[in-house]
């Protein structure tokens, strides 16, 4: 081998890596692009945010599409039900807007009055000539005319807030290591709204209250043991329930089913559910083009929407809502797991445990893997007592991501591209302030040893 004047061998220039291999590929290319997305400050807010709004907006046009026929049969308009869930979400927005806008310790400070205002309305429930039934279930208040309220979605909201803001107030105070301080006195709260809502019936509503209970739990770092206590409680409790009632052992008999059954296991809504998905195809019939919504399935356009979104919209469109449930429950994993504030942790994995578990029996329920609970699809089915507290929920999801502190200094950083000051300020201050910034960042290029 020649070597060189120094007596070393020569240095080869190294070959340029073939295409395809280390960094010249597109596929790693993307998902580092994807990583470094997922990684930005505000993505959560922009998943919440955006994910939200998209589930309510997408709601409201199925909710047009699947109540004409119920509406027309119950000689209303055909936008009767589409005006009210307008309404609805129309206060939502706001109740969000005024969530995203409130200081942490402005919704701690309203845990208190939320929760004695949700048992003392749905203690007001069972009173007679106040409390109405709907469907078997007896969990509304009347309003006057064609508006109800159904309390027990508000008993959501509240033992969120109050059981996120009394286990942060344990762990300031490092009692959380006692079991007694652990249980007490959540567990009995719980199990107070969990029997007042028994009281009426609503099983389904009661699973979702469960399964937030044991989301605090969890996050409070609950032993194996103890969490496994009161898992066997609960499951022993509502096989009771299940096996004293013939209406929840029929709906328990129709899981699976492919064929309406005759007897005490009437399965007609759950298979037409099945029939509806099957009848869309990839790209559904269209909107609007529904066939089972023409009186064959019952509760089209509330617990049974989603089965009118696979026929009318197909495959791909349940599998869009699916995707956005999917990232709306990210974002409330990332806020919950970035934070440092325990109160934020608790009521962020609360939030985020209400809605998916809620959307996931919903959805289990149409697909025939679950019995049917009566529970609507958060954010998509009609019901204005379901939308507001969720909608007040999802501010609360903004609202702490906003407060992260990545997102904070992102959102102080963030300056209109083409904004300007008010008139009266020197000539240089009336300068656009992106123009601005790309001045300073030559100039610091240029005494860098830049030309």
């Amino acid at each position: 081998m020649p070597s060189s004047r120094t007596g070393r061998p020569p240095v080869r220039a190294a070959r340029p890596a073939p295409p395809g291999i280390a960094g010249d590929n597109p596929l790693r290319r993307l998902r580092d692009r994807a990583r470094k997305a997922w990684d930005r400050p505000l993505t959560a807010y922009y998943l919440i945010l955006g994910g939200s709004m998209l589930i309510t907006v997408l709601g409201l046009v199925m909710v047009y599409s699947a109540s004409q026929i119920t509406a027309l049969q119950l000689s209303l308009p055909g936008s009767f039900f589409f005006r009210k869930q307008f309404l609805a979400a129309v206060i939502g927005g706001v109740l969000l807007f005024a969530a995203s806008r409130m200081p942490v310790r402005l919704h701690r400070a309203l845990a208190y009055p939320i929760l004695a205002a949700a048992v003392f309305t749905m203690a007001l429930v069972q009173v007679p000539g106040i409390g109405m039934s709907v469907n078997g279930n007896r969990n509304w208040i009347s309003l006057g005319g064609s508006f109800q309220i159904q309390p027990s979605e508000f008993g959501k909201l509240a033992l969120v807030l109050w059981g996120a803001d009394l286990i942060a107030r344990k762990q300031d105070k490092r009692l959380l290591t006692q079991w007694k301080h652990m249980l007490v006195p959540l567990v009995p709260v719980a199990f107070l709204l969990l029997g007042l809502i028994m009281l009426g019936g609503d099983m389904g509503t009661a699973i979702i209250l469960t399964a937030i209970l044991f989301g605090l739990l969890w996050l409070a770092g609950a032993p194996t043991r103890l969490f496994a206590g009161v898992l066997s409680v609960a499951a022993l409790i509502g096989v009771i329930l299940i096996k004293t009632s013939p209406n929840r052992m029929a709906r328990l008999a129709c899981i699976g089913a492919t064929e309406p059954k005759a007897g005490a296991a009437d399965c007609w809504q759950a298979v037409h559910g099945i029939y509806a998905l099957a009848s869309g195809g990839i790209f559904g019939s269209g909107l609007g083009a529904s066939v089972e919504k023409w009186g064959q399935l019952p509760e089209a356009h509330t617990d049974f929407i989603f089965a009118v979104t696979g026929e009318e919209l197909g495959l791909a469109g349940t599998l869009s809502v699916l995707a956005l449930f999917a990232a709306l429950g990210y974002a409330g994993i990332r806020v919950a797991g970035r934070t440092e504030d325990p109160f934020v942790r608790y009521a962020a994995g609360g939030v985020t445990t209400w809605i998916i578990a809620q959307a996931v029996i919903n959805i289990g329920a149409v697909l025939g893997l679950l019995p049917i609970a009566g529970v609507p699809l958060p954010l998509f089915s009609y019901g204005g007592s379901a939308l507001l507290p969720t909608m007040f929920a999802i501010g609360l999801l903004i609202a702490f991501a906003r407060d992260e502190p990545g997102a904070r200094a992102a959102l102080a950083m963030r300056q209109p591209r083409f904004g300007r000051k008010r008139a009266g300020g020197s000539r240089a201050e009336r300068v656009p302030r992106r123009w601005n910034t790309m001045r300073r960042r030559a100039s610091a290029a240029r005494s860098s040893g830049e030309r």
